[in-house]
């Protein structure tokens, strides 16, 4: 029996990159880092690691045949450096030796002398100097200058954010194999196989059709090898080409955290005006985006916190701009929301911030400016089939939470130590990459001779069950059980071009593409068993658990006769198909488009106990109604709901990125960074929105990979209301995360003075 991957993780067997044998005299590649965060290289001195035992090679910029540029959306990022660095860890070199071991110890000898440059590592410091990756972009909706005029009330203030760290369970790795010809392949652990392949094929010099990049499987990603997977599968590359040997790299886990980028921080600005029943009726934002010392993804990443800026709601006046500043950090990258979080955290303060002046209750000014059918976003595309109210409704009828509230309120009279609080988030996120080129997929469909069926596609698996999705998928189509259809790993030999695995788009894109190829054979089979039936109409045919069946019912024709009758008559049991999201467009000139095939929409109330002697707190519950169309697979989705939840859950609350003065990571292991564990996660009850429905959506369904993250944000809120409970001086900073020391320090506050 075929195991899901579900299955063989509980079991252990599932087989990731690092699992995979390597045969005797494979060699472990490990760069050489960079120590300080900026500076110009004066001396690299190579030959102390070649003295090691072990040691085969040492490589340098010098050394790359073809261009030293792994940069995708930019050209700013070497492989290695030449002649200057900007960040710690920043690779100069690569030391190859026979084990990994000997490759680590060698190049901590390679002896690099710098001249020291000055180091920015803040977003708005690099803003005043000028430092940016592009130049500030704006988005704008109604006349914001006019409008203010028209509130009764306006708030100002400023939010932030603060990195994540992906903290996925296998580290960046990769093997890269020589082939004949000067050809390479190469396993590497990367959302990213075709982009993977282009890079490794320009630093080496080599057509792409010399490079296979093939991925099994990944043990989880969450953006963070969407772009950085490339840098070391092309070092694993670089190494093998000039060998003739297969090269490993495999970091640790502190090695992973130094070397890599994280969630974007933000800084932002806000300024929010509203009418006197909470109707919101102007909004402006400014946010700066600290990318690190490499664009990496950081401009797209931008484009989208400007899409989502307006949150779940409908703002007639709105302006938004947005900058994204270069510092001497680890460029910061992809990461699970992708720069949607960030904004919506920012308009979420404003509201709370207003909520606090007007006396009353956040979820009043949530409720009454939810998004409508109606409604236009302010980058001009329709709100069809807006799911927000109604996810608001079900959410507030489900779980009475004006109830709960009042419940939360007499707790808190009653307890002096102990506090609650509850905070609503409602989401509203575009499905897409808004890099429109990127929305398109192909797949290969083959139907072997003994009816068993393999799928290829552009989707890689790293824990969110796309390719679970899809073989089930591909089954229906033919009346199989899911056990007859495989879904074989992402190879570039067999896609060409594929686009990331990102963007919550795995399913869509790919599962159109391979329901497009079976769909080819389907009709084919159709037709040759109407013929073999004595020439019924086709229309009649379907088939259905392994039998071909004529308006519904079982004739004597099974699907494995058939399938050996197709090949007898020569009709073709393979198909290819390729898939593009019809109707997206987007005019940057004039941030007006429609850059989404759809929204996912939802609603989550947060609940949270704070211990008032020690600002400890715990997250008590999670309840949410989630707008998933008519889901593929409800038992993922809702799994995917629920870790979505408790990583935002985590980046609001315990995760704090912290480096020190010299631009050094400090958080760089599992004692020092705090994720969240089975004892922090809270009790999550899972509703998906009923009678819904998604027409552009595979099959009627919706993607489910991202929104969910951003419920967690409430929590952050509901805690600012417990601990509000307890200190009514207090004022919120809007500084995330709300660690349990900013709590301690927030519970005693006094109103002239901020005790953090």
């Amino acid at each position: 029996m075929k195991l899901r991957d579900v299955e063989l993780h509980a079991q252990g067997a599932s087989l990731f990159t690092d699992d995979l044998l390597v045969p005797e005299g494979a060699l472990a590649v490990y760069p050489v880092a960079s120590t300080i965060a900026h500076g110009m290289i004066e001396r690299i001195d190579t030959a102390p690691a070649l003295t090691y035992p072990g040691v085969v090679a040492v490589f340098t910029a010098a050394d790359i045949p073809g261009i030293n540029q792994i940069g995708n959306v930019a050209a700013d990022e070497v492989l290695l450096a030449e002649t200057e660095v900007v960040y710690q860890g920043q690779p100069v070199a690569l030391v190859v030796a026979e084990t990994a071991d000997m490759a680590r110890q060698a190049a901590a000898s390679v002896a690099i002398d710098y001249r020291p440059l000055p180091a920015v590592f803040d977003a708005r410091t690099a803003d005043k100097m000028g430092l940016h990756i592009a130049p500030r972009r704006l988005f704008s909706f109604g006349d914001i200058e006019a409008a203010w005029a028209e509130c009764d009330l306006i708030v100002e203030g400023s939010a932030a954010t603060g990195a994540q760290e992906h903290m996925y369970l296998e580290t960046q790795t990769a093997i890269a194999y020589p082939l004949e010809n000067n050809g390479l392949k190469v396993i590497s652990a990367t959302q990213s196989p075709g982009f993977t392949q282009r890079i490794i094929a320009r630093v080496l010099g080599l057509s792409m059709h010399a490079v296979e990049v093939d991925v099994p499987r990944l043990g989880g990603a969450f953006g963070g090898k969407e772009e950085q997977a490339t840098a070391f599968a092309v070092m694993a590359a670089l190494a093998a080409h000039h060998l003739q040997r297969i090269v490993k790299i495999s970091l640790r886990r502190d090695e992973d955290c130094r070397l890599t980028g994280k969630r974007h921080p933000y800084d932002a600005d806000f300024k929010i005006g509203l009418d006197p029943s909470g109707k919101i009726l102007a909004y402006r934002a400014d946010f700066f985006q600290n990318a690190g010392a490499i664009a990496d993804l950081s401009p797209p990443i931008l484009e989208r916190s400007l899409f989502h800026a307006g949150g779940s709601y409908f703002i007639p006046n709105m302006q938004v701009s947005a900058v994204s500043c270069r510092t001497h950090l680890p460029p910061n990258t992809a990461f699970r929301g992708f720069g949607g979080p960030q904004a919506m955290y920012v308009l979420e303060c404003a509201i709370f911030k207003a909520a606090e002046t007007m006396g009353v209750d956040a979820s009043r000014i949530q409720r009454i400016n939810l998004l409508r059918e109606d409604r236009y976003f302010y980058y001009g595309m329709p709100a069809r089939r807006c799911m927000a109210t109604a996810c608001w409704q079900q959410a507030e009828a489900r779980y009475a939470l004006q109830d709960r509230q009042q419940e939360i309120d007499a707790f808190n009279a009653g307890h002096p130590l102990e506090k609650k609080g509850i905070a609503i988030m409602p989401v509203c996120f575009g499905i897409s990459f808004t890099s429109t080129f990127l929305n398109q997929a192909d797949a290969l469909v083959h139907v072997y001779g003994d009816g068993s069926v393999s799928v290829s596609c552009g989707a890689v698996e790293m824990g969110q069950g796309v390719k679970q999705k899809i073989g089930k998928l591909v089954a229906a189509v033919f009346g199989l059980d899911e056990q007859r259809v495989k879904v074989e790993s992402t190879n570039t030999t067999r896609i060409a071009n594929m686009s990331p695995t990102a963007a919550s788009t795995g399913a869509d894109l790919n599962g159109q593409a391979a329901r497009l190829a079976a769909l080819q054979i389907q009709r084919r089979l159709i037709e040759l068993a109407a013929a073999q039936l004595g020439g019924v109409d086709a229309s009649e045919i379907t088939f259905e658990r392994e039998q071909v069946c004529r308006q519904g019912q079982p004739t004597a024709l099974g699907w494995n006769p058939l399938v050996g009758l197709a090949y007898l008559s020569r009709t073709a049991l393979s198909a290819e198909a390729h898939y593009a999201t019809p109707a997206l467009f987007f005019d940057p000139d004039t941030a007006r488009g429609q850059p989404f095939a759809y929204h996912v929409y939802g609603c989550a109330a947060v609940e949270v106990t704070v211990d008032c002697l020690r600002g400890r707190y715990r997250i008590d519950s999670v309840k949410i109604v989630h707008d998933d169309g008519q889901p593929l697979d409800a038992m993922v989705d809702r799994g995917q709901v629920e870790g979505g939840v408790v990583q935002g859950l985590g980046w609001m609350t315990l995760e704090e990125v912290v480096f020190d003065e010299t631009g050094r990571l400090l958080t760089d292991n599992l004692t020092a960074y705090k994720i969240p564990d089975m004892h922090f996660a809270p009790d999550i009850d899972v509703h998906f929105l009923e009678s819904a429905t998604n027409p552009p959506g595979l099959m009627h369904s919706k993607a489910v990979g991202e929104p969910p993250l951003m419920y967690g944000i409430a929590a952050y809120f509901a805690l600012c209301k417990a601990i509000r409970a307890f200190n009514p001086d207090c004022q919120p900073d809007y500084h995330a995360p709300m660690t349990p020391e900013k709590v301690l320090l927030a519970l005693y506050q006094t109103q002239n003075h901020d005790a953090s």
